[in-house]
């Protein structure tokens, strides 16, 4: 039988999403939990709807974005700052006299 009450069905995504036990887990684990509890039409769509305005999933469970491409040699530097790498560190708890919350790395390669 399938589910028709929309109230009954959020109430069902939202234990799904934000139980305790079962909380905020990856769209594909929580399409899982639906799959073998309930049915109702468009119910894959309406789960990933649903992971997708939920915030702490969107943090949690990020993509970590692009695939890795093949390794290639990184030329190696004939002086100083021929080469230079640089990394951010953000959205850290404020800190210091002016409440960092960043910081920044620069890096010669040559050294």
């Amino acid at each position: 039988m399938a589910l028709t009450d929309r109230s009954l069905i959020n109430n069902i995504l939202q234990e799904c999403n934000d139980s305790v036990t079962f909380g905020h887990l990856s769209e594909d684990r929580k399409l899982e939990r639906v799959k073998t509890s309930s049915w109702w039409p468009n119910w894959s769509k309406d789960v990933s709807e649903y992971c997708q305005t939920c915030d702490v999933c969107q943090n949690a469970n990020r993509d970590t974005g692009k695939k890795s491409g093949m390794m290639i040699q990184i030329q190696e530097p004939k002086s100083s700052w021929e080469i230079a790498q640089m990394d951010w560190g953000t959205a850290l708890p404020p800190g210091g006299d002016r409440s960092y919350n960043a910081f920044q790395v620069l890096v010669d390669r040559y050294s």
